[in-house]
């Protein structure tokens, strides 16, 4: 099995008839998924998605993938495939399209229509290239020849893409399971799979998420009974929070509610704006009159209202989670119930615990995966996975879409189905992977950190920023004003501490006064006068100071000035 190593250096040139492949995000996190493959000069990147930030990121609105690496080259970019529409494969595409507003897009109809609907608030008309299962296209992309694949996600309209070039055939899924009774009756393509793998996989990405799960996914048919429940037995509004993306799940709750005799309100503008969209194109079927603005919702009679708003995953600015926190205009009250219909994305439990145990307190009954069968997963099991590779019978495989152990786990099931260990690439973001004369080898590595979408900025907040904004958050801040005579450069007057968010007693900073002038007295003997520079000095000696004498990492802002 090749794996990553930390001493990898820049990948060499790409020979000429290798095709490389460099996965940017979505190896080794569940989101930004983001792959990019250069074959004869020419770039296809398959999916930009964002991640979203943990506690640990406080003001961070998403994370994007590193896309210096095709920067310099986005000339050469013949497109963007997008598997499906949820926010961690489209999320980033504004932002790259940003650096080239006309590379096509490549989607199917109902991911280029949410593609198209969140590219207007960033006022971006694209090319787009609609797809469909079953099309092939080897004369548009470079020397990338193109074709699409039904898979089934918890999603409509979602594909696998097959990439044929001179170095061989790529199988990507996208994200996928094998749901054999769909409620768009649109299964994953097991045929095509099996007649690709007698033309020849050379490369088998295969989505990783659910690796560790064993046996195969529960159909999404097999939810019913348990939504069927919390209508039946809700005295007064149900409120059911999903991913705004999730159209099975709400089209199953709308059904429900309907057959309750409910009336539907959409809360969220992601919401309001995704149902739109799939309702427009007939992916959502929505019976007469069901659905009413909020306002009019807010008339009924309680037990005849239904919301349907986002926020399962403890987003502080979703709806549920400000519902939680009594900061919204929708009222969680006693004989409520919220129904969490989706799983947990790896990082937001706390987050979600928080939203449920507000809610409960506030009198709402809270249904969600732990107590009630009101989800299941988008992604194939082990079970699936492993049909899958007995099915294609790659001759390399390269686990995508998951943390390490999710991508390890994969791994291990590819070579329980007896492929070689040194056939399984376990690679992470930035990992370069070439195909050459049949075999997959990782050849070095390229930069691909995390870059940070701050409210209006790109890239301005770094990890050190967030380190501050956590200092702030947890430790306090110091403030250390110093007034210095020029002449002397000693203390004029006795320095002022300034303290926010940190927890002292009278006098507990009057030892740090010699720390100031013992500091400022060792940049005197060494001739140094800058204000900056004895800024810096004092910060990391009071910081140095705080920790010993309060155990405690307080962010330090120095002010010097000259008297």
């Amino acid at each position: 099995m090749s794996h990553p190593h930390l001493d990898l250096k820049q990948p060499p040139a790409l020979p000429a008839h290798g095709l490389r492949i460099v996965a940017l995000g979505g190896l080794g996190e569940i989101g930004r998924n983001m792959t990019v493959f250069e074959y004869g000069k020419k770039l296809l990147v398959v999916d930009c998605g964002v991640l979203f930030p943990e506690e640990h990121q406080p003001g961070v609105d998403v994370i994007l993938p590193d896309f210096s690496y095709i920067r310099n080259r986005i000339q050469d970019v013949v497109g963007i495939v997008l598997t499906h529409g949820h926010e961690d494969h489209i999320g980033g595409v504004p932002y790259l399209l940003r650096e080239r507003a006309d590379i096509p897009v490549i989607a199917s109809r109902l991911t280029l229509a949410l593609i198209v609907e969140k590219l207007k608030e960033h006022r971006i008309r694209p090319v787009t290239h609609e797809v469909k299962e079953g099309d092939r296209d080897s004369s548009s992309y470079g020397p990338f020849d193109l074709e699409f694949l039904a898979v089934n996600h918890s999603i409509p309209d979602g594909l696998a893409v097959a990439i044929r070039t001179g170095a061989g055939m790529v199988l990507h899924t996208g994200d996928f399971k094998m749901d054999q009774f769909p409620l768009d009756s649109r299964i994953t393509d097991l045929r095509g799979f099996a007649r690709l793998g007698e033309e020849g996989v050379d490369l088998f990405l295969t989505d990783s998420t659910n690796a560790e799960v064993p046996g195969f996914t529960t159909s999404e048919r097999e939810l019913a009974p348990a939504i069927e429940q919390v209508f039946r037995d809700a005295p007064r509004r149900v409120i059911v929070s999903s991913f705004a993306s999730h159209v099975h799940r709400i089209q199953q709750v709308l059904d429900t509610a309907h057959a309750h005799g409910r009336k539907v309100a959409f809360v969220g503008r992601s919401m309001v704006r995704n149902m739109g969209v799939a309702q427009a194109l007939g992916y959502l079927d929505v019976p007469p009159n069901l659905i009413v603005p909020l306002d009019q919702l807010e008339k009924m009679p309680a037990n005849k209202a239904t919301l349907i708003c986002t926020g399962s995953q403890g987003e502080p600015l979703a709806a549920l989670s400000r519902m939680a926190s009594r900061d919204h205009k929708i009222r969680v009250g006693e004989g409520d119930t919220i129904l969490m219909a989706s799983s947990v994305i790896p990082g937001n439990e706390n987050a979600i615990s928080n939203v449920i145990n507000g809610l409960t307190r506030w009198g709402a009954h809270v249904v969600h995966k732990g107590n009630a069968k009101v989800h299941v997963s988008g992604h194939a099991s082990a079970g699936e996975l492993v049909y899958c590779y007995n099915i294609v019978q790659p001759r390399n495989v390269m686990p995508v879409h998951g943390e390490y152990r999710h991508l390890r786990a994969n791994a291990d099931l590819a070579i329980s189905t007896g492929l070689a260990k040194e056939r399984v690439v376990l690679a992470e973001d930035g990992v370069v992977v070439d195909l050459v004369d049949g075999q997959a080898k990782i050849t070095g590595k390229v930069r691909a950190g995390n870059i940070y979408v701050d409210a209006q900025t790109v890239g301005g907040v770094t990890e050190a920023t967030l380190k501050d904004r956590r200092t702030l958050g947890e430790e306090g801040v110091v403030t250390v004003l110093a007034i210095v005579d020029a002449d002397t450069g000693r203390l004029a007057d006795p320095p002022d501490f300034l303290v926010r968010g940190f927890v002292h007693e009278d006098g507990a900073f009057d030892p740090a006064v010699a720390v100031v002038e013992k500091c400022l007295a060792r940049a005197a003997a060494e001739g140094i006068g800058d204000p900056h520079q004895l800024e810096q000095m004092l910060a990391r000696d009071v910081a140095r100071w705080a920790g010993r004498a309060f155990r405690r990492n307080p962010l330090i802002i120095p002010i010097v000035i000259d008297a």
